[in-house]
């Protein structure tokens, strides 16, 4: 089977020949790979555009992380049934004050370990 020929438009019939250095030829390659293009169409889009947006997906399975987030879930499903209880017209009582206090203070505790791991990751930005 014959591959498809481009149309008029998309045919690139013009080179443009740039020499580089080993370092900027690495900085050029590694980055359109980063960015999920070939070299040629990244040159090609750095030159038109003046830029090339790289996402990068940080994907952390760190336990205390993960402990983290199951806290903040278990929080907020106590808050939600809090919350729940008083819409359904519950009378405020001091138990159910003493709990939303609780959750107040997980909630403190639990930023404070946030911004200390953050700090660790980052190297205290």
């Amino acid at each position: 089977m014959t591959r498809q020929k481009k149309e008029k438009e998309l045919v690139r019939s013009h080179l443009i020949a740039l020499r580089v250095s080993d370092v900027e030829y690495e900085m050029i390659t590694e980055t359109a790979k980063e960015a999920g293009l070939s070299a040629s169409a990244y040159i090609r889009k750095m030159l038109l555009e003046g830029n090339v947006n790289v996402r990068y997906e940080v994907v952390a399975d760190i336990e205390e992380i993960q402990k983290l987030v199951t806290e903040f879930a278990r929080i907020g499903n106590n808050l939600n049934q809090i919350s729940k209880f008083f819409h359904m017209g519950g009378a405020r009582s001091i138990a159910m004050q003493a709990e939303i206090s609780k959750c107040i203070t997980e909630l403190h505790d639990l930023r404070e370990e946030v911004i200390r791991l953050a700090g660790d990751f980052s190297g205290n930005h």
